[in-house]
């Protein structure tokens, strides 16, 4: 595993991808800038997407330039539907929007016309080889390959071949149209790759159209041509497939060529971004779905509470580089309370509750506390919570023999109430296995919040909810899926899975506030002293749903701490 990083923003100078564009322009040999962001519709988009669209559509705007969203349709057996639905929910939801939106599908007449003139020039032949055969004889890093026994085909031959192959007459796999380059290349990407494979499937747009399809780089190469793309930004494993994308542009005789330029792909500690791992991951039964808020997928993120401003700052912040290097998912973390911080409601839940009977406080007398929405806001105001006689509050903050430096409530003690009053623990109740079942206090009512004696201190102070008042809330408290940093590192004999986290969730029955309980699905929320929450989907009327965002405390924050100068 590379080594982990320890990004900070960028305030001086540009990344060396917006050094390009600029100097392009600067120079006359780009007048506009056109990039896109070109997906495959065969899974949903991760958050190492996300870094890709922020930097396309960043760019494109910071130069008053265009961006694109262009799906690379070309395998028929992967792509879904729904997955361009996902794709387009996902962009917009990050606060993005597109020039134009195509598809690689929209092209096929067209690239078809390429290949036929590639052949014309001599360029491509159509080879009988099977895959094995192929794979057989493209030599290695250290041997060249052997010329196709088929690759001197008169150029009549492979049009005939060809066009026959578009026609449905030869059976999958039997046939392939090649570039002919150079199968001594020491880049094994030029030794004579596929352009177009025989694949009669279903395709989610032209159904039954074609049962030939092209290639990922000729059809990313062309369709980047077609829509003037000027700046294709790619990750850093398309540096070797550098050399057939501009070949496959010059072979045509083709002016006005997109310059392709590479950038580091995101990494993050205890994730993987791989969709091929992914889709094991749900098509396995291992996370609830794409969405599972455990997954790094956008949709994930969302669901789970993060915000499209906190993945920006995100990507921000790890920058540009030209080299892979791993990025430390605290970082995610502390962008997302950074953003949560400043802008989410605070409200009172209690997760594992223990009932607190107020002895003093007399029956069926209700008071409404006054409680600040957000103390980094100002304009956020303030809510009523109502107070009565049973309240519960949350098991850890008890113990009937506390350790040392313990400020919260034991036999004796006394805390703070949250937006309330100072209460003493004066009796512990037990069932008859000795469990503790309810405390029984008293209040000070000299103490409330706000009023005279509010200035008298203790040092502990807890949440609470009332026991009249609250909802029964299902809370959702995620933690990583992976236990390890490199979720690829498996003993001998396992693989990545065995690295799944099984305490990634764990299901609690808790109560939130009244003004909780209403939230619509994706609304967040600072439960105080517990972290950030988000209301899931699955909420329903009088039965609300929280999922954990994230915690309160900010390793990201000490590590930042700790790199400072003395």
């Amino acid at each position: 595993m590379e080594e982990t990083t320890t990004p900070a923003p960028e305030t001086a100078g540009k990344d060396f991808i917006r050094e390009i564009v600029e100097e392009d322009l600067r120079s006359g040999k780009r007048t506009t800038v056109a990039t896109r962001f070109p997906p495959e519709p065969n899974g949903y988009l991760h958050i190492g997407h996300a870094k890709s669209i922020c930097l396309n559509f960043g760019v494109a705007r910071e130069y008053g330039g265009t961006c694109n969203l262009r799906f690379d349709d070309t395998n028929p057996l992967k792509e879904d539907v729904e997955y361009v639905d996902a794709i387009e929910a996902d962009v917009r939801w990050l606060g993005f929007d597109w020039h134009g939106m195509y598809y690689a599908s929209d092209y096929f007449e067209r690239l078809y016309g390429f290949a036929e003139e590639l052949i014309r020039r001599g360029s491509a032949f159509v080879c009988d080889l099977t895959a094995d055969e192929v794979r057989a004889t493209r030599g290695t890093l250290t041997e060249p390959g052997k010329n196709s026994p088929y690759r001197d085909r008169p150029v009549g031959e492979n049009l005939d071949l060809f066009r026959r192959m578009r026609a449905g007459e030869f059976a999958d796999g039997s046939r392939t149209l090649r570039a002919k380059i150079d199968m001594a290349s020491p880049n094994i990407n030029l030794r004579d790759p596929a352009l177009y494979r025989i694949r009669k499937a279903t395709h989610h747009r032209t159904g039954d159209d074609w049962c030939i399809y092209p290639m990922y780089d000729y059809a990313h190469a062309l369709s980047d041509w077609i829509e003037g793309i000027t700046h294709s930004l790619c990750t850093l494993e398309f540096e070797d497939h550098r050399p057939l994308y501009d070949w496959c542009l010059l072979a045509l005789g083709l002016e006005n060529r997109p310059q392709q330029i590479e950038f580091a792909r995101l990494a993050i500690t205890y994730t993987l971004l791989s969709k091929r791992r992914l889709l094991h991951l749900v098509t396995g039964g291992h996370v609830r779905g794409w969405d599972d808020p455990r997954m790094p997928t956008i949709a994930g993120l969302r669901r789970r509470g993060f915000t499209p401003e906190a993945i920006r700052d995100f990507a921000d912040r790890i920058g540009l580089a030209k080299r892979d290097s791993v990025v430390d998912v605290a970082l995610l973390e502390h962008c997302l309370r950074e953003d949560l911080n400043r802008r989410a409601p605070r409200g009172m839940a209690v997760l594992d509750p223990l009932k607190v009977v107020l002895t003093n406080w007399p029956e069926g007398r209700v008071e409404e506390l006054e409680a600040v929405n957000n103390p980094e806001d100002p304009a956020a105001g303030v809510r009523k919570v109502a107070f009565g006689r049973e309240l519960l509050i949350e098991r850890d903050d008890f113990r009937e023999v506390p350790p040392p430096k313990y400020h919260r409530l034991s036999p004796g003690n006394e805390v703070r109430l949250r937006w309330g009053f100072i209460v003493r623990c004066e009796e512990v109740v037990k069932d008859t296995e000795g469990n503790v079942v309810e405390l029984r206090c008293t209040y000070d009512p000299t103490t409330r919040s706000g009023g005279e004696g509010a200035a008298r201190k203790v040092k502990g102070t807890i949440h609470w909810v009332s026991a009249t008042h609250a909802v029964p809330a299902e809370v959702r408290l995620y933690d990583r899926l992976f236990t390890k940093e490199d979720p690829n590192d498996a003993p001998d004999g396992q693989d990545w899975l065995s690295n799944l986290n099984p305490a990634s969730l764990e299901v609690r029955q808790g109560f939130v506030e009244p003004a909780l309980a209403a939230a619509p699905a994706g609304a967040f929320f600072q439960f105080e002293r517990l972290g950030y929450f988000s209301a899931d989907p699955d909420s329903a009327p009088g039965k609300p749903v929280f999922n954990r965002s994230v915690g309160l405390r900010d390793s990201w924050a000490r590590i930042e701490k700790k790199a400072r100068p003395a």
